[in-house]
């Protein structure tokens, strides 16, 4: 009897270790699966003609609490100082030196004190594509609003964040730590998060996801092993040759961390005024579905759709640029 009892615990015990190991080899598989990335998006691409580069500012520096270097450009109010601050966070594979130079320059011209940052993983900050865990662009921020403290300690702040840094902005405005540092959060065509209904497919091209990896990452860390998060799951439709100025892939933790929680759980959590202003032509995002995604989540958010204007275009457009820079300059005090 005892002997029977013994071959069956065995036997049990042989086929859950083959399971186990069926499970690991097709986690192992779906890991190894190659990131392909998608061709280059053309809208993208041509942002940058037309932008006056020499009014560019210097890159500079400050040092995260790890020892890290980050990077960012100081935009010196041009006209009357506005007594108001901005705080910049750009897109996705991008940096403070990219097009979002045409808003952040007019910004200031309109008396707004504005940085740009280049969040980690990008630019002239900490290592290309990547970072060390999830919730570390949040500690970077905190470091770098202490810095912009020293030499602006009254100025009334508002986060100005374009498409992913948008993401990223309405995840900070959420994170109660975070919520006092800005009187007031601006999203320029945001990317909500996979689940939004403002999503085009794949980012109307822009991005193409290691499905396999990212679901086998994911569901290692449902069994509390966070492992691999330094592999690429994204890579960007960034023109060929271009990986010193654009970020061609993320890795998974910096995936999830230069996003939302979700729209569903940070629009709740959010306690200061919140504006959305995208394109009507933007090829990235479905515009005219953001009013009715967060308004039935957060009825106060102000939504403003300009005609003519495509993903990029929010940053780069004359006539894009010209209102946002005026709705940052004159409502930049905490106003709804």
């Amino acid at each position: 009897m005892a002997i029977r009892l013994l071959r069956g615990v065995l036997n049990g015990l042989k086929w859950a270790l083959c399971a186990v190991g069926a499970v690991a080899l097709i986690l192992t598989a779906m890991i190894a699966t190659p990131l392909q990335r998608p061709p280059e998006m053309r809208s993208v691409s041509d942002s940058a003609k037309g932008i006056d580069w020499s009014t560019l500012p210097p890159l500079e520096r400050f040092q995260a609490r790890d020892g890290t270097w980050i990077g960012y450009r100081h935009y010196v109010p041009s006209g009357a100082a506005a007594g108001r601050g901005a705080i910049f966070i750009h897109g996705s594979s991008g940096s403070s030196a990219t097009v979002n130079h045409a808003l952040t320059h007019a910004m200031s011209a309109r008396g707004v004190e504005t940085w740009a940052l280049d969040i980690r993983g990008h630019g002239g900050s900490g290592t290309r594509g990547d970072i060390a865990y999830v919730g570390q662009l949040e500690d970077d921020l905190i470091d770098f609003v202490a810095h912009v403290r020293k030499t602006a300690p009254d100025l009334p702040l508002t986060l100005v964040g374009h498409s992913a840094g948008a993401g990223f902005s309405l995840r900070v405005a959420a994170t109660p730590i975070m919520q006092d540092m800005f009187v007031r959060t601006v999203l320029l065509a945001p990317y909500l998060g996979y689940d939004a209904p403002t999503n085009r497919p794949g980012n109307g091209g822009w991005v193409s996801v290691d499905m396999p990896r990212f679901l086998a990452l994911a569901a290692l860390r449902k069994l509390g092993i966070d492992c691999c998060s330094q592999l690429p799951v994204l890579a960007f439709a960034v023109r060929p040759n271009m990986e010193k100025i654009l970020v061609s892939t993320y890795s998974d933790r910096l995936m999830r961390n230069f996003a939302t929680h979700g729209y569903r759980l940070d629009l709740p959590a959010t306690t200061r005024p919140i504006t959305i202003i995208a394109g009507a032509e933007d090829e990235m995002m479905i515009s005219d579905r953001y009013a009715e995604a967060v308004q039935a989540i957060k009825p106060s958010v102000d939504v403003r759709i300009i005609d003519g204007v495509n993903h990029m275009g929010i940053v780069t457009n004359a006539k894009a640029v010209a209102v946002i820079a005026d709705d940052v300059a004159t409502r930049g005090g905490g106003q709804s």
